[in-house]
């Protein structure tokens, strides 16, 4: 069996859902989930500098990552687990600008979010996961922040009831103390 690249555009412009190359027999299967090639077939210009995994237990919440500096458009795919992760349009000048998109994505789906200069991204962890990212751009700690996973102004739909609860959430004192959407709005309109 073999399941070619096919790239679905969000409703936020210039992020993709894709699911990655695939192939099989009875020895067991391939999955590509990058190919300089033909990600530029679909017009994505997107050039891997950086390659970490973050390794979650169930029910911690990653609230919504960003560089300032020195954007980081990305590839993130779970390959062990599941998590419900999510991406933010931080452009100022876009007309979905502070709106969110959700997705499942786990072992199972092999499903892979492109999350564009710009964007924010966070996730919740349904099960323990490993989660995959792919860089076009070297981490800038100087440029590392973030807003608020419970920003009203946001106002993500997180599945808390997949985890037991939002009593059950595990976050980072860090992730506790981000500014919010109405700071992020103030601080890229200076």
């Amino acid at each position: 069996m073999i399941q070619k690249f096919k790239f679905q555009e969000l409703e936020l412009k210039d992020a993709y859902l894709i699911k990655p190359f695939f192939s099989s027999d009875e020895r067991g299967g391939l999955l590509k989930d990058y190919n300089i090639n033909e990600f530029k077939n679909v017009g994505i210009n997107y050039e891997l500098k950086e390659v970490f995994y973050t390794l979650s237990k169930k029910g911690v919440i990653r609230a919504i990552h960003f560089q300032l500096i020195k954007q980081q458009p990305k590839l993130v795919r779970c390959i062990s687990g599941h998590v419900y992760d999510v991406i933010v349009d931080l452009r100022p000048e876009s007309p979905t600008f502070g709106q969110w998109r959700g997705f499942h994505l786990s072992e199972e789906n092999t499903n892979t979010l492109f999350i564009p200069a710009f964007f924010g991204h966070g996730y919740l962890v349904l099960e323990d996961s490993i989660v995959s990212y792919k860089c076009s751009e070297v981490f800038y700690g100087e440029g590392d922040s973030g807003i608020m996973y419970n920003d009203p102004d946001i106002n993500i739909e997180w599945p808390y009831e997949l985890i037991g609860g939002k009593e059950n959430i595990i976050i980072s004192d860090k992730d506790k103390n981000l500014m919010s959407f109405e700071e992020y709005e103030k601080l890229i309109r200076k």
